[in-house]
């Protein structure tokens, strides 16, 4: 692997896929907290993949952090789960009108070693690629069009 994702990705098998999603600042602090929450109406919430990679829409515009995913958990508003209130409020709500999530509960997320920075008009929705496509990539153009989901 190249430097950009190796420390974060040390290990990982080359083909395993990764799943790269936009985050604004509320949902990256989710992240930190060991989760990423997603409209179970989304597309990934179907998608087989073991990493999520975060492109942060500010304050850098550019992929920085790569996490596991180690679960996957449905809920729905008002139940028990690792969303409150709050966080439906902050990462739900913004982008659809649910009840319905998956959150995907990760291991440490850590930051690549080279952030993969935005030369295009940014990303919007998810895109998928493999560990190795991740690791290599320099600019998110690296990251298009791969398994026809750019």
């Amino acid at each position: 692997m190249t430097d950009g994702a190796d420390s974060a990705l040390a290990g990982a098998d080359p083909e395993d896929r990764v799943c790269v999603v936009a985050t604004r600042p509320a949902t990256f602090e989710r992240c930190r907290e060991g989760f990423y929450p997603s409209p179970a109406s989304y597309d990934r919430t179907d998608e087989p993949f073991e990493y999520v990679a975060f492109y942060r829409t500010a304050p850098v515009s550019a992929v920085t952090h790569v996490a596991r995913v180690t679960d996957r958990v449905e809920q729905r508003r008002g139940e028990h789960g690792p969303l409150s209130e709050r966080d439906w409020r902050a990462t739900i709500d913004p982008f659809v009108d649910t009840d319905a999530a998956v959150v995907f509960e990760l291991g440490e997320l850590e930051p690549l070693a080279e952030p993969v920075e935005n030369d295009l008009s940014g990303l919007r929705g998810a895109w998928y690629c493999t560990v190795a496509d991740l690791a290599g990539a320099t600019a998110l153009s690296d990251l298009t069009d791969r398994d026809g989901s750019g």
